[in-house]
């Protein structure tokens, strides 16, 4: 019954988390924290993308870009060529979703026989082969120029896009948790912890770690999307290694394996960086406020071991289990079960 408890009032929790962000482009007008949020509510769906990778599958990899600016490339040549309408901008859904979706089945395929640093580093060579074709076909990327687009009135508009971006993070988050809670997602999460056992119960674990490739890519195309427009501008920065390392950052500060740590970690990491920089133009000694970001991760990672949202949901399963609430603390096992 607890547990029960426990769960409404998470979806309670969100639910006014999710009406106060609706309500604030109506409170508030300003349009550097609009563009703020805007970026968040992108950059925590993109997270949590590679978190079924990384959290719940046990996946290191760096070439997740790819499927980013895989989402970014295709809505920004579409509507370069047919039009900033709404049906153009359907049409580059669809085209990302079922390219996405293609691409990474294929590199699962190749390369999820692997493990540990090998696949990471063969993830990483295979984003490198698209960094290459975007620079060279210049005749449609404009190369490492890039080029820009005009997207249609409804994302022109600031608070409609906004909320556009609200209700993508929300439903990623949904459908992902879902996913995770479901028993393909139970047999992914006993993967990461024991991959030979989990194959010797005689569950096809190439299957599993392939289905979690697919589910991941799609969703990180979606959110390169949504990047893609909210700059109305392009390159081949949307393909590089540097934005898997801000997916795997914001993982890691949020809390591994729990998806709702990747917006607590997106929203952390984009307030200190803003934060950091206006500093810097208040005193020469915040100038070099990369320095004092990346004390910032460190300060997390010494204090929140699992993450923010891990580490609290450790230390409320602790005290739970002292006052006598459960009998014991859940491992992250899909394999183990809280008795």
């Amino acid at each position: 019954m607890s547990r029960l408890k426990q769960l409404s009032r998470f979806k309670l929790t969100l639910a006014v988390l999710t009406i106060g962000l609706f309500l604030f482009p109506f409170i508030n007008d300003s349009r550097t924290m609009l563009i703020m949020l805007t970026q968040i509510f992108i950059f925590a769906a993109f997270a949590m993308s590679y978190d079924i990778l990384l959290g719940y599958s046990g996946i290191v990899s760096f070439g997740h870009a790819m499927f980013f600016g895989i989402g970014a490339y295709t809505v920004g040549i579409c509507l370069k060529a047919f039009g900033a309408t709404i049906p153009v901008v359907l049409l580059a859904v669809l085209i990302t979703v079922i390219f996405t979706a293609v691409v990474s089945y294929l590199v699962g395929m190749l390369t999820l026989r692997l493990k540990g640093h090998f696949f990471a580093m063969l993830t990483l060579a295979v984003s490198s082969l698209f960094v290459v074709v975007a620079e060279k076909w210049r005749s449609v990327t404009m190369g490492n120029d890039g080029f820009t687009f005009t997207i249609p009135d409804l994302f022109r508009d600031r608070v409609s896009f906004y909320i556009i971006c609200l209700a993508f993070m929300v439903l990623i988050y949904l459908l992902l948790r879902r996913f995770t809670e479901s028993p393909m997602g139970r047999v992914l999460q006993a993967i990461r912890e024991n991959e030979p056992r989990v194959e010797s119960l005689g569950y096809r674990v190439m299957h599993y770690k392939i289905t979690a490739n697919v589910v991941a890519g799609v969703v990180a195309g979606l959110a390169g999307i949504l990047y893609g427009m909210s700059l109305r501008f392009v390159n081949t920065a949307v393909l590089s290694v540097e934005l898997t390392l801000d997916a795997l950052l914001i993982t890691i500060i949020g809390g591994v394996g729990t998806l709702f740590g990747s917006i607590v970690g997106a929203a952390l990491i984009e307030f200190a960086k803003h934060g950091l920089m206006d500093l810097a133009k208040v005193h020469w000694i915040f100038e070099r406020w990369i320095i004092l970001f990346g004390t910032v991760f460190i300060l997390v990672v010494m204090f929140f071991p699992k993450g923010i949202v891990g580490t609290i949901q450790h230390w409320w399963a602790k005290y739970q289990y002292k006052k006598g609430l459960r009998k014991s603390i859940p491992k992250q096992s899909g394999l183990d079960k809280d008795i």
